[in-house]
């Protein structure tokens, strides 16, 4: 079981903290002889996978390395195309590590912005007046957890879908937020949260609720 990330959403919609605790690589590394057997595409600045499936390289996945050495989108680290790389018989054999392309800033961003439309649209749903909104979300892979506070704040904890306690651990969040956020002097609210206090009491959080699945009193 596993605690995969932790987001932090200000009243307005702006993510003000993420932190990725555990992701999960489904990762594969092959090396090619000329030509290439599978077709790639760029997409969202990144090369990825369109046709060709074979040894755990999957449709969707991007090109993480080449040859080793971590690639930066849609460029080599010395700055090449890397389709027109590929596309030089003179550059083979090659090692290619595929996987599941990373969020950029940007990305973490724009999918807390729609989580917080998300939430207000779910409210307004409700058949009921004075709903709280989206608590949960579910799929096969992980479970999204929300807590929104009375001032609007949002804690969002994304997870196994076997791990235990994140309710406890989502008011535990909250906790550290008050304790090592609120009551620092040169803290703005609504702004990032930049504080090494608060990073290290959360991460000690995550450990105890992967290990324990949850808080007993004075933790």
């Amino acid at each position: 079981m596993a605690i995969f990330s932790v987001y932090v959403v200000n009243k307005a919609g702006g993510l003000i903290y993420q932190f990725d605790n555990y992701v999960p690589r489904a990762e594969a590394e092959k090396t090619f002889s000329f030509p290439l057997d599978l077709v790639l595409k760029i997409h969202d600045e990144k090369v990825v996978v369109s046709f060709g499936q074979r040894d755990g390289i999957r449709v969707g996945h991007a090109v993480l390395s080449i040859n080793g050495v971590d690639v930066n989108g849609k460029f080599t680290a010395d700055g090449k195309e890397i389709i027109e790389y590929l596309k030089d018989s003179a550059n083979y054999p090659v090692s290619i590590r595929f996987g599941r392309a990373r969020l950029t800033s940007n990305e973490k961003l724009m999918l807390a912005s729609m989580f917080h439309s998300l939430f207000a649209i779910g409210s307004q749903l409700s058949p009921e007046a004075g709903s709280s909104g989206i608590e949960m979300l579910e799929t096969d892979t992980f479970k999204l957890h929300c807590f929104q506070t009375l001032t609007g704040i949002k804690f969002i904890v994304m997870a196994d879908p076997r791990q235990a306690g994140i309710d406890a651990l989502l008011r535990k969040i909250y906790e550290i937020y008050s304790d090592f956020a609120l009551k620092n002097p040169f803290y703005s609210l609504e702004m990032p949260i930049r504080c090494e206090l608060f990073d290290q009491n959360l991460k000690s959080a995550l450990e105890i609720a992967e290990k324990a699945g949850t808080f007993g009193p004075g933790s």
